[in-house]
């Protein structure tokens, strides 16, 4: 049952596996396992990332297409939501309408982008959607009277996923059941369901294509495969999935801004996160994603703390100060890229092997 409901594609490592199932454990019981505001925030931020990095990893991994456009796909997802809600005010029919019509136009720029410039080379392909991106940041921040610019969009959601909401009286396990917890297990839900179909679609006939055409294009165009259409799909795809992340994003923070979704610094996090975990593994983009985010959040506070314990020291405490830690999380990067070529998860499967 459980090999079926992973499409056949199973970790084939047992550090892999045990791995996963902390992972997925831990994100499962986080209001319970981790009670604060701190701690539930980081693991919906990695909830969404983790469909965020699967949706990437099936453009680059997968279908070896480099696009910068990421960002634009779930800025838009994020957008339709928090446009709905606030039209329409604060009800589940908004945040599902909004979230089709973000997805919807997310496919449709994706069709744009995938008809016009995928016979391109790879480069120019990633130039051409590096500038449609900075284009549409762009856009977003002038459009004041509809996306609110550079200040975003505050609004409401449904009562129900609230704090105010109490869906126990009593408290399960010391936490109480509130609609924060509500949102979040929405947000994990919805994430864990989007990536089971991404790991059902790349274990599908038309992932082996994309593969296939990945590795070697021509030969694949020479036997009959309709290469442009591939990519193109595998493009909509990711689009599609990428804007429904965006809305969870939206329903989880209540608001939506360039910062948030469109900046050039999240595709960065994205493209590191997919190199870590490892390129064209699902299950990378778990690892990936968790890794990254735990070391945005807390890698700070914890150098902040060495740093302290051993002030006594002069150069050293200087070098791990906590204004340093995104030099040591660079550091890191490179270690795990020196170490981990294929990714993490590359790198346990051919250790299993």
């Amino acid at each position: 049952m459980l090999k079926r409901l992973l499409s056949g594609d199973t970790p084939r490592s047992p550090v892999l596996t045990a791995l996963l199932l902390v992972i997925l454990l831990t994100l499962a019981f986080a209001p319970f396992l981790l009670p604060g505001t701190k701690s539930l925030e980081t693991a919906a931020r990695i909830c969404i990332f983790i469909v965020l990095v699967a949706s990437y990893d099936l453009l680059l991994g997968y279908a070896g297409i480099v696009s910068f456009a990421h960002t634009m796909f779930f800025g838009i997802g994020a957008y339709g939501t928090a446009l709905a809600l606030s039209s329409t005010g604060p009800s589940f029919l908004s945040i599902v309408w909004g979230s089709a019509a973000g997805a919807l136009v997310a496919a449709l720029f994706a069709l744009a982008i995938g008809l016009f410039s995928l016979r391109v080379k790879a480069i120019f392909f990633a130039m051409v959607t590096l500038a449609v991106a900075s284009a549409f940041a762009v856009l977003v921040s002038q459009m004041s009277w509809l996306t609110g610019g550079e200040d975003g969009l505050n609004y409401k959601i449904p009562r129900e996923l609230t704090p105010a909401f109490k869906l126990f009286s009593a408290k399960i396990f010391g936490t109480s059941v509130n609609g924060k917890v509500l949102s979040y297990y929405l947000v994990f839900t919805v994430a864990l369901c989007l990536f089971l179909m991404l790991l059902r679609v790349v274990n599908s006939p038309f992932g082996r294509t994309l593969q296939a055409v990945r590795d070697n294009d021509f030969r694949a165009e020479a036997i009959g495969y309709r290469v442009v259409w591939y990519r193109t799909t595998a493009t909509v795809m990711s689009a599609v999935v990428a804007a429904l992340a965006g809305s969870l994003l939206a329903v989880w923070l209540r608001y939506t801004g360039p910062a948030t979704t469109l900046s050039m610094e999240i595709m960065i996090d994205i493209l590191l996160m997919v190199v870590i975990g490892g390129m064209g593994t699902m299950y990378g983009a778990v690892l990936g994603a968790t890794l990254f985010i735990l070391a945005q959040t807390y890698l700070q506070g914890l150098m902040g703390a060495a740093s302290s314990a051993i002030s006594a020291v002069p150069v050293v405490s200087d070098l791990i100060a906590a204004d340093r830690w995104l030099l040591w999380l660079g550091v890191l990067f490179i270690l795990s890229v020196y170490f981990f070529p294929t990714g993490i998860v590359g790198r346990l499967r051919k250790a299993r092997a």
